[in-house]
């Protein structure tokens, strides 16, 4: 474990190994950064955490990717004070404090856990009266899961959870139906940092999204209209003596830093106050002014548009899948998608999660594999809506009945049309041989390719495209009007191969998708 957090490669690349690591965090948060900012209600409805936290991450980036110490003490200094100068908004500079205490750990240590209780002591030092349900019980649960011995995509799910979880710890988010801004942000950027780290691909993030009850979030405004943040640099800055000075000035205030330079961020009505006592004690930066009033405005206004724009349906759809292309087609077919990951074995939880997060009353749920049926049904069971499953045993079939599924239809023509869907495909997938095996009572030697067919091994052949074309003849033996094919990483080229089906049979429709999933170089299926 202690491995996979090292930011070294070899002499001289620190640097540019935590350049990868920042990276790695703000694809992830970039890819979620409008999904948070729509779910940000607290602690004011200014609907702007997640382009905060995006620029935050961002700023580690522009200065990573500038000349500069190549040593873990120098690194975690320079990491420290460019999260710190370009923190924005209360959840820029919480994250601020998160990266200052895992970099300060990261200087002298490779411990997951050490690092992510660094990060969360330092967070909660850095908020006067600190609240649970928001990102510092995500960063404090992090590490607690990191301390239990959970691995990397553990540690990850143990985030998700949290983040599930914090619509029940704080009023305003139970009313308006929504999961913590800040947790969610946080919970994206270590899902990104960890993708880097094992070197796979980003999953697609957890699709959360406002509920009904969005209308209740006027309730928690501000009762000040500024958003002020600014740094103040100097000599031996106090923070408790400044953070005295502008307490009753007004509220979600953060003095965070050190001697040298302090970050200010603080609700109030005039910012020139503010200024003034920042000015007295130093040299002002990065001086930032939000009308909040207008911020949640807008925000309010965008989700209705969106709301009006999108009609309620009667069932959602909710699919697992498996690869970043695979997501994106479920999508594209509008379902809502729960990554699986590699071993395609989502929690109860995640699934719940995404069946009570889904804008209809009831859902109908594709396994797409046997492994996910229990936990698709205790989903079933602790939802607050009806829940009905397809039992899909494969992505091709979940994917044929995502193609059935039509949200203005009613919820039990959707389930007879999607069950019809996936029964009437025929599957197949092309893999390696992980070791020695038997086909027909001859021995298959490891790293040969394995063809199977609904589920049965029907080939196997070094040559790649011999072990295809017997999958493909035996999917088209019966008339099928669409062959599809999903490619995975380890995917030769296909131009043979279609060459040949589109010799073979030319009357037969062939769609070809990056599916992206684990294990198969190929999945097929016909229909």
């Amino acid at each position: 474990m202690a491995d996979e957090l090292t930011l070294e490669l070899a002499g001289g690349l620190m640097r540019a190994r935590a350049l990868e690591l920042a990276r790695g965090a703000l694809r992830a948060i970039e890819a979620s950064r409008a999904r948070v900012d729509d779910l940000n209600v607290y602690p004011v409805p200014d609907g702007d955490t997640g382009t905060n936290l995006t620029l935050t991450v961002r700023a580690v980036v522009e200065a990573l990717e500038t000349e500069g110490p190549d040593d873990r003490p120098g690194l975690a200094r320079e990491i420290a004070r460019a999260a710190l100068m370009g923190a924005r908004g209360n959840s820029g500079v919480i994250l601020s404090q998160i990266a200052r205490g895992a970099a300060e750990a990261l200087a002298v240590s490779d411990d997951p856990a050490r690092v992510l209780r660094a990060a969360s002591d330092a967070a909660y030092r850095g908020v006067k009266r600190p609240v649970e349900g928001t990102m510092l019980t995500a960063i404090r649960e992090l590490a607690e899961a990191a301390e239990a011995g959970a691995d990397l995509p553990g540690i990850v799910r143990a985030g998700e959870e949290c983040v599930v979880r914090t619509e029940a710890m704080l009023p305003v988010l139970r009313d308006a139906g929504v999961v913590d801004a800040g947790a969610a942000g946080l919970v994206e950027i270590v899902r990104g940092v960890v993708a880097t780290l094992t070197g796979e691909e980003l999953p697609a993030a957890p699709s959360v999204v406002p509920g009904p009850g969005i209308d209740a979030i006027h309730l928690e405004e501000s009762r000040f209209r500024y958003c002020t943040v600014l740094v103040v640099e100097g000599s031996g800055l106090d923070a408790d003596e400044l953070e005295a000075v502008l307490e009753p000035l007004g509220d979600s205030l953060l003095v965070v830093g050190d001697s040298a330079a302090l970050k200010i961020h603080v609700h109030v009505d005039d910012p020139g106050v503010v200024l003034s006592a920042a000015v007295a004690r130093g040299t002002i930066d990065g001086v930032e002014i939000a009308d909040m009033r207008a911020q949640a405005l807008e925000r309010e206004q965008r989700l209705a548009r969106a709301a009006s724009a999108a009609p309620v349906a009667a069932a959602a759809a909710v699919a697992i899948a498996a690869g970043e292309g695979n997501c994106r087609l479920f999508e594209s077919l509008g379902a809502r998608v729960v990554d699986g990951g590699r071993t395609m074995n989502p929690s109860t939880s995640d699934i719940l999660a995404a069946i009570e997060a889904a804008p209809a009353p009831a859902a109908i749920v594709l396994p797409n594999n046997r492994n996910v049926f229990m936990a698709a049904e205790h989903a079933a069971q602790l939802a607050s809506k009806r829940v009905l499953i397809v039992p899909t045993e494969s992505l091709q079939a979940g994917i044929a009945a995502a193609g059935a599924y039509i949200p203005s239809n009613d919820v039990d023509t959707n389930l007879a049309a999607m069950r019809e869907a996936a029964d009437a495909i025929s599957v197949g997938a092309i893999a390696v041989a992980s070791r020695d095996t038997l086909l027909d009572g001859a021995a298959v030697a490891e790293g040969a390719w394995l063809g199977l067919v609904n589920g049965t091994l029907v080939a196997s052949a070094p040559d790649f495209g011999e072990v295809a074309r017997e999958v493909v003849d035996r999917l088209l033996a019966e008339p099928r009007d669409l062959l599809t094919l999903l490619t995975g990483p380890e995917s030769p080229p296909l131009d043979s191969l279609l060459d040949a089906v589109r010799g073979a049979h030319p009357a037969v429709e062939v769609e070809l998708h990056d599916g992206g999933q684990p294990h198969y170089a190929l999945l097929l299926s016909a229909e």
